[in-house]
């Protein structure tokens, strides 16, 4: 991108630092929301203007006093101003999101990636995988980009992967990010309302992020989540419809040994509430606390029986 009027500030911010500092000062006066991978107007920052030069997005400091070209600068200027002029989420603007080290093409046809299942997934779901290696096949439903599947195919190196969405824009994204780390082999794509076109597959591990917001949180959505598609977000008034779905459902479709796993965001107190009793293992990360449950099949079993009866 070359220099325009619209971006005079190209001649006087030359490096970096300059960009980095002028991206930060007009993020913050425009007051814009963060949360897809970013929580501040530096990191958010950072971020953008590390993707646009195509440098490690963890790698700020040797980068600093790098003097950037008229091109690049243009670029920059662009990115700033169209992070503020649409209230988009950054990855859309730049085609990439991140967990734990791993990049994966994004847009307006999935939600922004940023389960903390991914970050358990990094160590092998240690709390409920004893044996990575046992892991035969596993079910990520409500897959989106298909991360959580991708990253669950590298953490189970003997796992036959099946991902599953209702959205078939959501698998078209999936089905890219499949194809750059070279899974075609192991991750395979359904069309998928949760388990209605899996038949009677049964897994070692089903995995879920699943809409879970509530309709009153998704109707006061800033512009930058509302960007998203609102299918991957709505989780009816209290947010939990299709986690009641995937507890009753999901005992026919796990091995007798087999674990559920899933992100609820704030649900946990309607859940304990409502099933007091399932035994919730409820796993923590760095960033987060009672947002994510594993239940073994057995409960899940028993669970399904007594609705049943």
């Amino acid at each position: 991108m070359s220099s325009t009027p619209s971006h005079p500030e190209i001649d006087d911010l030359v490096t970096v630092r300059d960009w980095l500092r002028y991206a930060t000062s007009r993020f913050s006066a425009a007051g814009l929301v963060f949360g897809h991978g970013t929580e501040t107007p530096l990191d958010e920052a950072a971020f953008l203007i590390l993707s646009a030069l195509h440098l490690p997005i963890d790698q700020l400091e040797p980068w600093l006093d790098a003097r950037l070209t008229r091109e690049e600068r243009g670029q920059i200027a662009g990115l700033v101003e169209q992070r503020i002029s649409t209230r988009k989420p950054a990855p859309y603007l730049v085609n990439a999101a991140w967990i734990k080290g791993h990049r994966f093409y994004v847009d307006e046809r999935v939600i922004v990636p940023r389960s903390y299942i991914g970050e358990l997934l990094e160590e092998g779901l240690p709390a409920v995988v004893a044996d990575p290696d046992a892991i035969e096949n596993a079910l990520d439903l409500c897959t989106g980009s298909g991360c959580l599947a991708i990253l669950a195919a590298l953490a189970f190196p003997n796992a036959a992967v099946d991902a599953a969405d209702i959205s078939p824009d959501a698998l078209e994204v999936a089905r890219r990010n499949v194809a750059a780390y070279g899974l075609e082999g192991r991750v395979a794509l359904s069309q998928s309302d949760l388990f209605s076109a899996l038949g009677g597959r049964t897994y070692d591990l089903i995995l879920s992020n699943p809409p879970y917001v509530t309709a009153s949180a998704v109707a006061a959505f800033p512009p930058e989540y509302s960007a998203e598609p609102q299918l991957a977000h709505l989780g009816g008034e209290d947010g939990m419809d299709l986690v009641r779905r995937i507890l009753e459902a999901a005992a026919v479709h796990l091995n007798p040994e087999g674990m559920l796993v899933v992100e609820v965001g704030t649900g946990r107190d309607t859940l304990e509430t409502e099933y007091p009793d399932l035994p919730f293992l409820w796993l923590d990360t760095e960033q987060s606390e009672g947002e994510v449950f594993a239940l073994p099949a057995a409960a899940l079993r028993t669970l399904r029986s007594r609705t049943r009866r």
